[in-house]
């Protein structure tokens, strides 16, 4: 049965709702922020090169997961060729975030905060804190910060997948001005640079005298671009996949509706989107959707670092399936390359132990899409991992959705 033929009307219709609501609320925003945030990069760039470190902070669950998220983009560069920058992750489990800032955070440091508008004024705390300390601090919603970029939707997964961009977007062409580094302020000298073999990144960049003004005017169209590509593959996701969507929120809500859980996993930033789509779960929505049973396996750092130290690296996900997985129960796969063999293991246990295994992969599907590892497979057809992680987002918002 094609993808077609398996939508029905009222799901079909709220995915293309999805869709399109998307694409309208990302043109907006980033039209909006594309030459605040092309400045932004700059002021980062600036930071990191007078030593600062990039502090992601956030109190609750779906903060915390996009805190975890930019940290980890930064200190481990997915691009061949790209520097790893500092970063590290503030969130509740190590107490008050200003305490953790007080502590942590400098002149030179970066702070973002994320939930500001969702924990009583702690992220707020702490970028008061940060700002009095001369940290660069930005936000996502009104908390006293130099740079607030606040998505305007009523959906509050919409605003979370737009900042998630947002940050991706940060991170990518914040290496222009590293790469251009006569724009760095006194301790610049003036010279010609390129992208080099990075360039397919930075569209419009090519050799020139390097002065700031041309360059972040650039930097701003490159924000453009990449705005525009990632509403298009949203768009491309949603509805390539609508069938295989629907037809895994079936499988959720007769599972839920048994007495099942769901499992979620992944590696780096597809860790902390596990994370973050269970929070979702956990939590309610104002659509409707109820709150579900949802077990993040990504989240025991004694239980990973044991199996990967004394087994196998390949095992940490496996052996958590065994621990945890039951007959009726689910299991949701997150994985950019669809390779990932830790990721493959815990799939064929979870497959042995009946549990419904749903994945979403990038570029091609890679072996879990050609050899049909899991019973529904989402394909995010993109060879950019930013983009790849920016669309899954959609993807298990709109299925946890679906659910209900």
């Amino acid at each position: 049965m094609t993808d077609a033929a398996a939508v029905s009307a009222g799901p079909a219709a709220r995915l293309a709702t999805a869709a399109g609501e998307r694409a309208q609320a990302g043109s907006r925003f980033f039209a909006e922020h594309e030459e605040r945030l092309a400045r932004l990069c700059h002021a980062c760039a600036e930071a990191f090169a007078a030593g600062g470190r990039l502090v992601a902070l956030g109190a609750t669950p779906t903060a915390e997961s996009d805190a975890r998220h930019v940290a980890v983009e930064f200190v481990h560069p997915v691009i061949v060729g790209k520097r790893a920058l500092p970063a590290l992750a503030l969130t509740s489990a190590g107490g008050p975030l200003a305490d953790q800032v007080q502590l942590l955070a400098g002149a030179n440091d970066i702070v973002i905060a994320f939930g500001c508008d969702e924990d009583a004024g702690e992220a707020a705390d702490a970028v008061a804190l940060a700002r009095r300390r001369g940290a660069l601090t930005v936000a996502f919603a009104d908390a006293g910060a130099e740079h607030t970029f606040e998505p305007r939707s009523g959906d509050r997964y919409i605003r979370q997948e737009l900042v998630e961009t947002l940050y991706h977007i940060v991170w990518e062409l914040v290496h222009v001005f590293f790469e251009h580094r006569g724009l760095l302020g006194a301790r610049a000298e003036r010279g010609m640079h390129n992208a080099g073999a990075s360039s397919f990144l930075y569209p419009f960049l090519d050799d020139r005298e390097a002065e700031l003004e041309p360059v972040v005017q650039d930097v701003r169209r490159s924000v453009a671009l990449k705005a525009e590509e990632i509403a298009k593959l949203r768009e491309q996701t949603l509805t390539d996949n609508a069938g295989r969507l629907i037809a895994a929120a079936a499988a959720l809500r007769t599972g839920f509706g048994r007495g099942g859980k769901l499992l979620a996993l992944g590696n780096g930033g597809s860790a902390t989107d596990a994370m973050d789509a269970v929070a979702d779960f956990r939590a309610g929505s104002s659509r409707g959707a109820r709150p579900r049973p949802a077990i993040d396996l990504t989240a025991d750092s004694a239980i990973l670092t044991a199996i990967a130290n004394d087994i196998s690296v390949d095992a940490i996900f496996k052996r958590q399936v065994i621990a945890y997985g039951a007959a009726g129960d689910a299991l949701l796969a997150l994985s950019t390359s669809g390779n990932s063999i830790n990721v493959i293991e815990a799939l064929d246990e979870a497959r042995r132990r009946e549990l419904e295994t749903i994945a979403m992969v990038g570029y091609d599907g890679g072996r879990i899409a050609a050899e049909q590892l899991a019973d529904h497979v989402i394909v995010i057809s993109s060879e950019h991992i930013p983009r790849i992680q920016e669309a899954q987002a959609s993807a298990y918002h709109v299925l946890r959705e679906l659910t209900g």
